[in-house]
């Protein structure tokens, strides 16, 4: 692989081109051989002696072309000459059948191919600019599985599909048997950098965690904030990101929430003596500071500051970030920076958005968690490689401009 500069993502560019127009564009910046050296048949029969390179090819672009099956995958390719020439495939010869792109495709799961690509593609995107990675976000989305539906307790056993339930933003409950993709996402270009792939009933809060510890040992830079929604207000995922260096930005949950410390409110403000909430100051290093509010102007005190401090400057109170990770947070929580850096936290929506309305993340043609695993990978390895080409074709119309 070579090529590039920065560059927004823009996936929408590419999927608005034709498809003899946008294939191209997307096999440019892939170089499939060392994968597709790892698929090389032994075997000396005939029908094993299609083109390695050329089926992962076909397989890769399937998402991009909304095919979800390998039916329709093979009938594209045996009726769509041109498709089948830009995948790789000599038109002196009829396509690979059903049964040798299942092989293939059974074989790039064994070896765990697919997440081999994904995490070689992230590495090229944080060394070309596209993934800058130091902000992420973290969420999970539903995926419909192509299994039978059986009872929990069975689907337990099996640890693949499963029941999961969830609410919507208006508070109804939805449920579906299937999988969950966990996604930890780059918040700058939306591209993914991590991801797993359990059945629906884990809890999304479990995989923060290791998500977060994924991204941490594959980055280039230091990760410097993580954003989750509520569903992540666990202690756990506070302590991984501070393990990671890192400041998790969660909503706290209050619902089931203890009374917080005497003299302080749920979001780690502390409290004068009148009960008036103080005044955020900044931070230095873990220690947040908090003024008195009438010194800041921020009531009007009939006490005025002399009853707190003799001080001018009025009294001063200072809060370890250590003592709670889960309550204190630096930027302070409800603070404008706060609120800003929760606000990236839409780029995962995104992303999951393109996997599942986009490309075919939610249309399974395969069963079993690992294959399942394997047809996720290739929906966001789609992602990133478009984000190579979109970045691609600037640099060449900008160079010739």
């Amino acid at each position: 692989m070579y090529i590039l500069q920065e560059s927004l993502f823009s996936f929408e560019e590419l999927q608005k081109l034709e498809s003899r127009e946008r294939l191209p564009i997307f096999f440019s910046v892939l170089d499939l051989r060392p994968y597709a050296q790892q698929l090389r048949s032994t075997s000396p029969r005939g029908a094993e002696g299609h083109c390695r390179q050329a089926i992962l090819r076909a397989l890769l672009v399937a998402p991009l072309e909304g095919i979800s099956t390998f039916t329709t995958l093979q009938r594209r390719l045996e009726l769509d000459l041109r498709f089948r020439y830009q995948c790789g495939f000599p038109l002196d010869r009829s396509a690979p059948s059903i049964a040798t792109i299942s092989r293939v495709f059974a074989e790039l799961t064994r070896k765990g191919l697919a997440e081999q690509l994904f995490l070689d593609l992230v590495r090229f995107c944080q060394s070309e600019g596209i993934i800058k990675g130091n902000h992420l976000a973290i969420d999970s989305a539903a995926i419909e599985a192509y299994e039978k539906k059986q009872p929990k307790s069975r689907s337990e056993q099996t640890g693949n599909a499963n029941w999961g339930a969830k609410f919507d933003s208006f508070g109804n409950k939805l449920s579906w048997f299937g999988y969950k993709i966990h996604l930890a996402v780059d918040t700058k270009s939306d591209l993914p950098m991590a991801l797993e792939v359990t059945p629906a009933h884990i809890n999304d809060g479990d995989m923060g965690p290791v998500l977060m510890e994924q991204v941490a040992a594959r980055r280039l830079t230091k990760v410097d904030f993580v954003m989750m929604d509520a569903g992540y207000d666990q202690l756990k995922n506070y302590i991984a990101a501070r393990r990671i260096g890192a400041q998790a930005i969660i909503p706290l949950n209050l619902r089931n929430e203890k009374e917080p410390p005497a003299g302080m409110t749920s979001n780690g403000t502390p409290c004068c003596s009148m009960g008036y909430e103080m005044t955020y100051w900044g931070a230095d290093g873990d220690q947040l500071k908090f003024r008195c509010p009438h010194a800041t102007g921020k009531v009007d005190c009939p006490l005025g500051m002399a009853a707190c401090s003799a001080s001018n400057y009025g009294m001063v109170v200072k809060v370890d970030i250590k003592d709670d990770l889960r309550r204190y947070s630096h930027p302070h929580r409800d603070t404008k920076r706060w609120k800003e850096l929760y606000n990236e936290r839409t780029s995962v929506e995104r992303c999951n958005s393109r996997l599942k309305s986009y490309l075919t993340a939610n249309s399974l043609h395969v069963w079993g968690i690992e294959k399942v695993k394997t047809h996720v990978y290739l929906n966001a390895i789609v992602l990133l490689v478009s984000a190579l080409a979109v970045a691609r074709t600037h640099k060449i119309e900008k160079e010739a401009a």
